[in-house]
């Protein structure tokens, strides 16, 4: 039996990602002709048809994309393999691809990319920002080997490890009620207009738990699709919010007119953490970035 090439299956993966044989080609920097070739005798091996060729790019057949789908996992085998071989003394070498939830992500990533290059110089990151789900769904696919996300968070197949506990705030339009001086308490928030983010945002769930108040509220409510856009409402004096302490400490609401104040006593909405897939060949590698992670958010 003729079993297809690693570099064939490289390329495939490359025109399935790219949509056309020019870009394929420039991808895996070889000729369009070499691939294309690489191709063709990649069909004839498995005996169907895994390209439909069209005038203006290349679109997989529903065989080929099951092949491509089984050729990712067995060419993320072939790269831990060489990788564990290469870095064998050596922690975080070579690529180590990292998600994160948006909520994390643009607070969390710029300190974790410095600090991890600064202790691991053959380390090459690559980061994605997405919503839980999606980064589950991906280190299960094996197009990420970790993500930060918010814990707790119950998933099939996925392992995580607490790395620090994140403190939410109130964020509340200069002169608010809740603004102002003494003792605050999540429930002070029931009576007022409480801006949340969309669904699919785990934060919009820690934060009505927190809140203790049900999903929808009556007569409807405003969301946002992300933190930015939640601290501009508030600062527009369409309600009051909880955010993360790491957005606040990253300057989130800086020279807005929002007041942001702690809960007495500390309001812990989520842990933040590190995921990934059960029995991962990186697992190490992940529990090294969650380390690395816990001792630097130490230091606040």
């Amino acid at each position: 039996m003729i079993l297809p090439s690693l570099r064939q299956l490289q390329f495939l993966d490359a025109l399935a990602r790219e949509g056309s044989f020019s870009r394929a080609a420039e991808s895996m920097h070889v000729t369009q002709p070499t691939l294309s070739t690489a191709i063709r005798e990649l069909e004839g091996i498995l005996d169907v048809q895994l390209v439909e060729r069209e005038a203006r790019g290349a679109t997989l057949t529903a065989t080929g994309q099951e092949v491509v789908n089984r050729a990712r996992a067995l060419l993320s085998d072939a790269e831990d393999l060489v990788l564990a071989a290469k870095g064998a003394s050596e922690p975080l070498f070579g690529t180590f691809r990292l998600g994160a939830i948006p909520t994390i992500a643009p607070f969390v990533l710029p300190r974790v990319l410095k600090h991890l290059k600064s202790n691991y110089p053959n380390l090459t990151l690559y980061l994605r920002e997405e919503q839980t789900a999606r980064l589950l769904d991906d280190l299960r696919a094996r197009r990420l080997d970790a993500a930060l996300i918010a814990l707790p968070y119950e998933a099939v197949g996925i392992e995580t490890v607490s790395v620090f506990e994140d403190e939410f705030l109130l964020a509340a339009p200069k002169g608010h009620p809740l603004g102002k001086e003494g003792r605050l308490k999540p429930e002070d928030l029931a009576p007022h207009d409480v801006l949340l983010l969309e669904d699919g945002h785990c934060l919009r769930d820690h934060a009505l738990s927190v809140c203790k108040m049900p999903s929808v509220r009556d007569g409807g409510e405003v969301s946002a699709t992300s933190l930015h856009t939640l601290i501009q409402m508030v600062d527009g004096g369409l309600g009051v919010s909880l955010i993360p302490r790491i957005a606040a400490d990253s300057g989130l609401g800086n020279g807005l007119e929002v007041s942001i104040r702690p809960f007495s006593p500390p309001a812990i909405g989520r842990s933040i953490g590190v995921a990934w897939r059960s029995g991962s060949s990186r697992e190490e590698d992940a529990r090294i970035v969650a380390a690395e992670l816990k001792t630097l958010f130490a230091k606040n």
